[in-house]
């Protein structure tokens, strides 16, 4: 009988086409270990604004948010990369992350969390406001599962690879946290 692969879901906080957290974000998903399924989340566009008068209303325009549920639920680890707008979280990570308070997808998900920006502090602010969010939702956020990656135009190559030595030894640390973070099935 085989085995079925663990998941991790990437989030990118990133709705631009050329994004480079979204980049960054598939390169880390290309770090991970044997027996490990990176899967890209792509419905943050989709997701309607949060209400919670809405929250659990059956409705069909809920449909992106049903999917949402399902797809963190599927999953046994989460990465997230954003980046940092006006000094804070991109509004749409935020309303998908509104969207989960109720419904608890968060509780105990091992999670790591990346800022990349093309400022000197890599989006520190956005990081510690994100990781201040999750933590409320209860994400298991490993210790070195969290980065800020500054520079981030100058850090990734045309092909997307993380060119810079220190960084690649971040992510390689921050894979390496999460995945020992996942619970044995």
């Amino acid at each position: 009988m085989k085995q079925r692969s663990l998941v991790v879901l990437g989030i990118s906080g990133s709705l631009r086409e050329q994004s480079s957290n979204t980049r960054l974000l598939s390169f880390i998903g290309g770090m991970m270990p044997a027996g490990i399924e990176f899967r890209m989340y792509q419905g943050l566009a989709s997701l309607p604004h949060f209400s919670p008068d809405l929250d659990g209303d059956e409705d069909p325009w809920h449909e992106a948010v049903r999917e949402w549920r399902e797809e963190l639920r599927a999953a046994n680890a989460v990465v997230i990369c954003t980046p940092e707008y006006a000094r804070g979280v991109p509004g749409t990570l935020k309303n998908a992350l509104d969207w989960i308070v109720s419904s608890g997808e968060f509780m105990n998900m091992p999670t790591a969390v990346v800022s990349a920006s093309p400022h000197p502090d890599g989006g520190a602010i956005a990081l510690q406001s994100l990781i201040l969010t999750l933590k409320m939702m209860t994400a298991a956020i490993p210790d070195e599962a969290s980065l800020a990656v500054p520079f981030v135009s100058k850090m990734i190559g045309a092909d997307g690879s993380v060119t810079d030595t220190n960084t690649l030894s971040s992510l390689l640390n921050l894979v390496r946290a999460l995945s020992q973070a996942i619970p044995e099935k």
